[in-house]
């Protein structure tokens, strides 16, 4: 029996080894298709495919995009108190116009409500789903939600996938 040494579980070296892990796959394969780009698109309010592509580009033709629309409340007391009915109604009308948008326009697109707290509903989309970009929409300052914006300032460096940043609602 082979034992290698367990690999330390610290964000750096899982960092460094899922990106040497996509540098070996980063190449085309000859005979197979290129691989499609998955997007994770996390937003408070409903947005377009044109909007998108301006975060994404060309790559959005063959993308498969994850909308994630957090359950973000209004106020502080809303949050602390825990009244979330209307911030999870919220979202789902968000996200379910927003995938049906995608959809009119061509782009695969699937959805879900995410936690109040926008970082972990990236955390936990990202459980389940290998974005290979993703792209974070934001209220214009003084408009935004109760915590709307609180820990996403690191996400790239954190997840080691390109970040993009859109103003939605302005």
């Amino acid at each position: 029996m082979v034992t290698r040494p367990l690999r330390t579980t610290g964000s750096h070296d899982a960092e460094a080894w899922r990106q040497e892990k996509r540098a070996q796959f980063a190449g085309p394969v000859r005979g197979v298709a290129a691989a499609t780009m998955k997007v994770l698109l996390l937003t408070p309010e409903p947005i377009d495919e044109a909007l998108l592509r301006t975060a994404v580009g060309d790559e959005l033709n063959d993308a498969e995009v994850l909308v994630v629309s957090p359950a973000t409340n209004q106020s502080k007391l809303a949050f602390w108190i825990g009244d979330a009915d209307e911030a999870i109604a919220e979202a789902e009308a968000a996200k379910e116009e927003t995938v049906e948008r995608l959809e009119a326009a061509g782009v695969d697109a699937a959805g879900q409500v995410g936690e109040s707290e926008p970082a972990v509903a990236l955390q936990d989309a990202l459980a389940t789903f290998a974005a290979d970009r993703v792209v974070i929409a934001l209220r214009p300052q003084g408009k935004r939600d109760y915590r709307e914006d609180a820990a996403l300032a690191d996400v790239e460096e954190r997840y080691g996938i390109p970040v993009s940043w859109l103003e939605v609602g302005s």
